[in-house]
């Protein structure tokens, strides 16, 4: 009997450890700059890539910056979106978003992929937080994947080896352009245009149309250009986590 258990419990530990899992990283910057506007994530860019990997099947937690409530945009409250307001109805998934794990207690070996969501609000906290770093390369550096959608990529400006070299530096990369920027009537308001700062980083930018899905693969790095962007990404990761296990 005893032989039994051990053999039941070595099982479900295998099993266990085996289990795909991935990380949704969220701003924790509510203010627009100067302004007196609110920002933060912008919602679909965090609720479309958590639907395809948890309808493939992969566990997804959430975690941000300061850990907690994460702020919301409040314009992309007002999308027509089904999968957003199935999330945000749902008590189960609306508490992931309202006690958010802060990003620099997580423990990086837990997860095959690690997805740094979009909103304004990430080129303000993304790109200075030590702990995006150290478990964005973390996650890398164990042979999981990296993906940013949108404004998500001010995460790649941080994200260093140990030599101190960016991961991004000479690899294909999209996020949101200096075109969207202007569209958007912000390229004033924000501390840096995105496009910019990716190809100053020694990335090689590429930019499909604007407000148009565009997602770019290279390697274990995936990146989309903007909010339509992100069930692509979605799709695209939970695909190469499939490919990989």
């Amino acid at each position: 009997m005893r032989l039994f258990t051990v053999l039941v419990l070595a099982a479900t530990s295998a099993f266990a450890s085996a289990e795909t899992r991935a990380l949704i990283v969220v701003t924790s910057h509510d203010q627009m700059g100067d302004t007196d506007e609110r920002t933060g994530l912008w919602l679909a860019e965090m609720t479309h890539p958590y639907h395809e990997l948890t309808e493939a099947g992969i566990e997804v937690e959430l975690a941000s910056i300061k850990g907690g409530a994460a702020p919301i945009d409040p314009r992309s409250l007002g999308e027509d979106d089904e999968i957003n307001k199935s999330f945000m109805a749902n008590p189960e998934t609306r508490s992931l978003l309202d006690n958010t794990l802060k990003l620099a207690d997580v423990d990086p070996s837990r997860y095959q992929a690690i997805v740094f969501a979009g909103g304004h609000g990430t080129v303000w906290d993304f790109s200075k937080s030590q702990a995006v770093n150290d478990i964005g390369y973390a996650v890398y550096q164990q042979g999981g994947f990296v993906a940013a959608v949108c404004h998500g990529p001010a995460a790649l400006l941080n994200i260093r080896d140990n030599n101190g070299n960016l991961i991004i530096d000479g690899k294909q990369v999209a996020g949101f352009s200096n075109a969207e920027e202007e569209a958007a009537g912000l390229t004033g308001v924000v501390p840096y245009l995105l496009q910019d700062e990716l190809v100053k980083s020694g990335a090689d930018y590429l930019e499909g149309q604007m407000f148009e899905s565009f997602v770019v693969q290279d390697g274990r790095l995936i990146t989309g250009q903007n909010p339509q962007s992100a069930m692509e990404l979605g799709k695209t990761l939970a695909a190469s986590l499939a490919d990989n296990s």
